[in-house]
């Protein structure tokens, strides 16, 4: 059965499983333990259970359940790694419970919701509840870096529909969301002694100009076309680097920078915005010279052809809540939009929690009870 003390006690064990992801803090020891035990837990479920080679060392954990007949397929997600714990060593991997609330690393983002799946599909098989179509489970690795696993997932396998499960809060269903780009903006100058003006170009200065109308940007055009559920297009510094020494004129300069895509929007048209920034300066400063580098960047989602899951799911919500839930959208990236990108209809839900990213997160235990019902319930309906 699908009680509070089984989800406390796998959701805690998940939490002690340092899984931080690699990408993001080098030397972090990566998905591969936490996928070797969530493996071994599924194996005497009675479903089929794997895990997938896509990239050296590092595995998606994949889970089917076969159905019975034709009916429709549906795909819960929830991602295997974290972000790392430097801010809270001694408690990130000490999962506590106090009052409603679960305390540790991953417990909303998103290990919460990989114990989730786990039990419903383990609730599936113990009820002998067996749908016509397939319920698969994904848990990827790399979430919280390029997502590029996700992207292994969805070119070998399609599902009728998917759910990716992060914490946004059980009374909304998120249909859309912003895409994002990591972008390095590079600004040439002279490298000249200090006391020599007539040769020096100063990079950092100019570089100055780049980020007022950077911000300009941001309060005027992305303040006044917020996306009516996304809301404002995403926009902040995140690191600098230029200049050699005290003496010498700078002679490059380095901006990186987060920028956020609506749905209809891609990268090419925030590049195209920071290069007539570019051209701005140049016609008054004849010798700058920048450039710009898309890093990495991720397309917007908007959800297509979901209706039929939409009218399951949101069916199960309002028996559970109370009350319908609302359609919401997202200022942050998810990997929501890979599945939808390759024709697998996406809504994206979770139960609630907070300081992410952050020391002490936490996840609603409620919510996660709630959501685990009303998974079990929309999988037996839209897969049959």
């Amino acid at each position: 059965m699908f009680t509070q003390s089984k989800l406390v006690a796998l959701l805690s064990d998940l939490i002690r499983i340092d899984s931080s992801n690699p990408w993001l803090v080098k030397g972090s020891p990566g998905e591969a333990q936490l996928g070797e035990y969530i493996k071994k837990w599924l194996e005497p479920v009675g479903v089929e259970v794997w895990l997938e080679d896509v990239e050296a060392g590092r595995k998606n954990l994949i889970a089917r359940y076969a159905g019975s007949g034709t009916g429709r397929s549906l795909c819960l997600y929830a991602h295997l790694d974290t972000v790392g714990y430097a801010l809270w060593p001694e408690r990130a991997l000490a999962p506590r419970v106090e009052g409603d609330r679960l305390y540790g690393l991953g417990a909303a983002d998103d290990k919460g919701h990989c114990a989730v799946a786990m039990l419903m599909l383990k609730s599936l098989v113990e009820w002998k509840v067996r749908p016509r179509g397939d319920v698969w489970l994904i848990f990827p690795i790399d979430e919280e870096g390029t997502s590029s696993r996700s992207m292994h997932f969805v070119k070998h396998y399609h599902p009728d529909a998917a759910l990716v499960l992060e914490p946004f809060g059980l009374g909304r269903i998120s249909v859309t969301h912003q895409g994002f780009g990591w972008l390095d903006l590079h600004v040439k100058g002279r490298a000249a002694h200090g006391s020599a003006p007539e040769v020096g170009i100063d990079a950092i200065a100019y570089m100055a100009e780049v980020i007022n109308r950077l911000r300009r940007l941001d309060q005027e055009k992305f303040a006044s076309t917020a996306h009516p559920l996304n809301g404002k297009t995403v926009f902040h510094t995140s690191t600098i680097q230029g200049g050699t020494d005290y003496a010498t004129y700078p002679e490059g300069c380095t901006l990186g920078i987060e920028i956020g895509t609506q749905p209809g929007e891609t990268i090419d048209v925030r590049v195209a915005e920071i290069e007539a920034i570019f051209a701005e300066i140049r016609a008054l400063y004849p010798d700058f010279n920048g450039d710009v580098l898309v890093k990495l960047a991720r397309d917007p989602f908007e959800a297509r052809g979901h209706e039929a899951l939409w009218e399951v799911l949101s069916t199960h919500i309002e028996k559970e809540l109370g009350g319908p839930p609302i359609p919401a959208g997202e200022n942050a990236w998810g990997d929501a939009a890979l599945f939808q990108q390759a024709g697998i209809p996406t809504l994206m839900l979770g139960a609630y929690g907070e300081n992410l990213h952050a020391p002490d997160e936490w996840v609603a235990i409620p919510d996660l009870m709630k959501l685990g019902k009303i998974l079990v319930a929309t999988a037996q309906e839209f897969c049959s």
